[in-house]
């Protein structure tokens, strides 16, 4: 039976380095796993990506290309490993826009919410693991990092409105998410994530 999963987060929560321990553990108990990302995933989508984190634009193009990448995604990786009964996990999904684009750049809720609809009516998460995380403690984290995207050089209070964003999120579809408490050592979190692998 196929899954989809999701991995959310703001930058430096933490989450990417947890998704590559999960897909491992899975596959360490027989799971066939497609590990993905975005924006990217696919050829097309890697030129998206890096576009979109490296060059400047408005919002409305931003979230656009956030969509159309996704759509690419969709129709090229996951819809095709689902139907062959492979699990799916994605570091970020639709959940990022809402994030990003509608809690940090304050675009309209109301029209991302027409690009989801047009761009994956009939698919969602059947898990979305949000690592949530202070700030302050995301900011720390990143403070190491040499090269920073034009996302990861936003001030604190673009990430406030982030996680506020994807509290929103969790807030509007509780069942399908995971609230994982990232400010937490890589052991404890490990420990939450293996309760999870269980259920699943």
């Amino acid at each position: 039976m196929s899954k989809f999963i999701t991995f959310e987060g703001v930058d430096g929560a933490g989450k990417s380095t947890h998704l590559a321990w999960f897909a491992d553990t899975l596959r360490q108990r027989g799971v066939d796993v497609v590990v993905t990302r975005e924006p990217g995933g696919t050829p097309l989508g890697e030129q998206l990506r890096e576009m979109l984190l490296n060059q400047a634009m408005s919002i409305g193009t931003e979230a656009m290309l956030m969509f159309a990448a996704r759509m690419e995604h969709i129709e090229q990786v996951i819809k095709p490993a689902l139907r062959s009964g492979k699990w799916v996990i994605s570091d970020r999904f639709s959940d990022a826009s809402f994030a990003y684009q509608g809690g940090g750049r304050n675009m309209d809720w109301n029209r991302l919410k027409q690009l989801e609809l047009w761009v994956h009516p009939d698919l969602q998460p059947d898990l979305t693991l949000f690592f949530d995380v202070p700030v302050e403690v995301a900011r720390q984290r990143l403070a190491n990092n040499v090269s920073l995207d034009r996302f990861e050089q936003e001030q604190s209070d673009f990430f406030e409105r982030v996680r506020a964003g994807y509290h929103r999120r969790v807030q509007e579809n509780p069942q399908r998410y995971a609230v994982i408490d990232a400010a937490r050592t890589l052991e404890q979190v490990k420990q939450q994530l293996e309760k999870i692998i269980v259920s699943l």
